[in-house]
């Protein structure tokens, strides 16, 4: 990990400098939006229910940037698209200023990973910002989850709407012949002017129209006393944005350096939907690369204690580094936090002290 490439610009330059050549919208918003939040961090928010994950978002919140998901694992997930999980979700990220990122690496065939996105109960590509692909099935799989996004992105700022009227009509019968005309609402049946009995047909007409939204939809506020949005930056950008997972954590990953080198070609074909990468270090190498770098395995000894770089492992495969080495050696940009917040004693002052921690670690990089 972290080999031995030559310094690249965007390790030296600010995040406030980086975001005005940002090839994507996302990006741009987030570089603005650590500069703004003095964060670098995200929380791996690896709880097991929606309640906990909301209460989780809502704490540690002020903190970070970007909150990862997996509403797979979750118990008492709401699917509601205007009241459920998801909006509550994205009015916690409007509340305190950060992004979300579902975890869902993607790693199938073009036309099932659309289904995955945009489909289905869950409907992930409606409340998450951010969403990552595992390259395995090749770059087909980029290319149809930006297809994806794209026409989504074409219908998400217009919001149906749809109108039902209801008229009662008469229908007499005369020598077999139908007619109908116009009635007022009457019971079930009436007497025409010549006596003959006529029924009552209801006809319903529903029109559906297409209306221009001016802001993007988060649905419903949690209190109706919280900002709308974070003080200092607007809204999120409607755009969505794609991960690639490049590099891994664990002992004994298959993620070898041809795999990460045709993840970096798969980054620069699609700068319009691609921002960056989950990785080990920094993958920017070309003169034009401006992609963000987002690393998990990240962990700080106990307070007090010297951080020299690495930490012990899990047991499980996955392996520590501390955010000195993350941000600092390694180039990387964002550190992702799970265990190490969650199951703190405190998770908002922990929370609080990683993202102190991986900042200095940021300034330092910027200023050797």
């Amino acid at each position: 990990m972290c080999a031995d490439r030559p310094k690249h610009p965007t390790l030296k330059a600010t995040f406030a400098e980086r975001a005005k050549s940002a090839s994507h919208p996302l990006t741009n918003y987030l570089m603005r939006l650590m500069e703004l939040k003095q964060s670098n961090l995200c929380l791996s928010a690896d709880v097991t229910s929606a309640r906990e994950l909301l209460h989780m978002a809502d704490k540690v919140g002020p903190s970070i940037v970007i909150l990862k998901t997996h509403y797979d694992i979750l118990a008492g997930w709401d699917y509601n698209p205007q009241t459920g999980t998801g909006a509550k979700l994205q009015s916690l990220a409007r509340k305190h200023g950060f992004l979300i990122f579902e975890d869902r690496k993607f790693g199938d065939i073009g036309h099932t990973v659309q289904m995955q996105y945009t489909a289905g109960s869950a409907r992930v590509i409606d409340w998450a910002h951010i969403v990552n692909v595992n390259m395995v099935p090749g770059k087909a799989a980029v290319q149809a989850l930006a297809e994806a996004a794209a026409k989504w992105r074409s219908r998400v700022n217009y919001e149906v709407k749809t109108s039902v009227s209801e008229n009662g009509a008469e229908e007499n019968e005369d020598n077999g012949h139908l007619g109908t005309r116009e009635m007022p609402a009457p019971g079930p049946y009436q007497r025409d002017n010549d006596g003959r009995k006529g029924s009552i047909v209801s006809i319903t007409t529903v029109t559906q129209s297409f209306e221009p939204v001016d802001s993007p939809r988060f649905g419903s506020r949690i209190d109706e006393g919280d900002e709308l949005v974070y003080a200092g930056i607007e809204e999120p950008p409607y755009e969505r944005g794609l991960l690639i997972l490049a590099q891994m954590s664990s002992t004994g990953n298959f993620m070898n350096e041809e795999y990460t080198q045709a993840c970096v070609e798969a980054a620069r074909e699609h700068k319009d939907f691609v921002m960056g990468f989950v990785s080990q270090e920094s993958l920017n190498s070309a003169p034009t690369d401006s992609f963000i770098h987002m690393t998990p395995g990240c962990q700080l000894p106990p307070d007090g204690e010297e951080e020299n770089g690495t930490v012990e492992g899990d047991g499980l495969g996955q392996n520590y580094n501390t955010p000195a080495k993350l941000v600092g050696l390694c180039g990387t940009d964002v550190i992702i936090v799970g265990r190490g917040i969650i199951k703190a004693g405190d998770p908002q002052a922990e929370a609080a002290r990683y993202r102190d921690r991986a900042w200095a670690a940021y300034q330092k990089r910027i200023s050797q």
